[in-house]
């Protein structure tokens, strides 16, 4: 998590027992953030090239949610679709799927962490005529690679598949990915229904949060009018934090787009120098294409408390978010060494 991060201005409405209830383009009685969190979603909209006349979204309390999210929105759309995601995807989609109770097939991945599209092909091919629903994962969480939207469309056109749904989890790389040049489309022009992406990774916060787009239509299906709230019911919560809008509103009006640019290169020149010291050490590190992330061997487990990193069988990461200097790097290689 991005640990740079001052929200000092804001800490004067923490006084205050802020409610964002219902739907964010419905204003509420509650004393809410609403018209702060409209503006947040305008922003992302335009990041993920979602047309904003055709988009609803809201200010999340996390990743998990707006993967929920998304395969609910999935569900409604098509009851007896069947949800494939790779091996390498986050634990919160094995979760929702049950919770949703949806068919649901893993797909291997390869050994970046990119799921395996011809494993893929024969699945999608061997149920044809059960709409698929796909999880493409724009930064796994070990080894942050990026499923490739433009080869699982290639794979549903091969197959002259036509209903389908994709929902992009960009808990990390959606923050990074669109300020990087040539990176890999996975935005709505590339062909995906509805997105989420954290707020507390990349930007940072004190308190997780995170921001879900969907496709308007889509979100029609399941909206319900409460009277007692007057407000609409659209969201997975009925009460939701009305502070963490105003973090990250705060946030991408203080950095903007060419803020946030510097920022993500800053982070991968500081990844690939980490890479290059490992490397002087004889660590057998290696880094995606246009990842912040650092794959490691697993270490000893006193560098494993000790730097507090995240461990997966054989292998660990190391992130580097801006907050990570050189010197950091330098230390944590010198604990490698020994």
């Amino acid at each position: 998590m991005s640990a740079d991060f001052d929200y000092s201005p804001l800490f004067r409405f923490l006084r205050y027992s802020i409610n964002n209830a219902g739907d964010p383009f419905v204003p509420g009685p509650s004393l809410h953030t609403q018209a702060f969190e409209v503006e947040v979603l305008a922003w992302f909209a335009k990041l993920f090239r979602f047309p904003w006349d055709e988009t609803w979204g809201y200010v999340t309390h996390g990743g998990t949610e707006g993967n929920l999210y998304g395969l609910y929105l999935a569900r409604e759309l098509y009851p007896d679709g069947l949800v494939y995601y790779s091996r390498d995807t986050h634990y919160s989609v094995p979760k929702s799927v049950r919770l949703l109770r949806m068919a649901h097939i893993v797909i291997e991945s390869q050994p970046n962490g990119e799921i395996d599209y011809e494993e893929l092909h024969r699945n999608i091919e061997a149920h044809r005529g059960i709409p698929p629903v796909i999880l493409a994962n724009i930064g796994t969480t070990m080894k942050e690679a990026v499923d490739r939207v433009d080869r699982i469309r290639g794979v549903l056109a091969n197959l002259s598949v036509s209903s389908f749904y994709i929902h992009a989890d960009a808990a990390l790389s959606g923050m990074t990915l669109p300020f990087i040049d040539d990176s890999p489309p996975f935005d709505f022009s590339a062909g995906i229904d509805s997105i989420s992406v954290s707020g507390h990774k990349f930007i940072g916060s004190p308190i997780p949060c995170g921001v879900v787009l969907a496709k308007q239509e889509n979100v029609d299906k399941i909206t319900r009018p409460i009277e007692y709230i007057g407000n609409l019911d659209t969201t997975i919560p009925g009460s939701r934090n009305g502070v963490t809008p105003l973090f990250l509103w705060y946030a991408i009006r203080k950095y903007g787009p060419e803020g946030f640019r510097a920022r993500v290169t800053r982070c991968i020149e500081r990844a690939e120098y980490a890479l290059d010291a490992l490397d002087n050490i004889g660590c057998k590190a290696w880094r995606n294409p246009y990842a912040i992330t650092v794959v490691i061997p697993r270490p000893p487990r006193p560098i494993v408390r000790k730097w507090h990193i995240a461990v997966n069988g054989e292998n660990a990461h190391i992130v580097i978010m801006p907050n990570v200097t050189t010197e950091l790097i330098d230390e944590f290689v010198a604990d490698m060494r020994i």
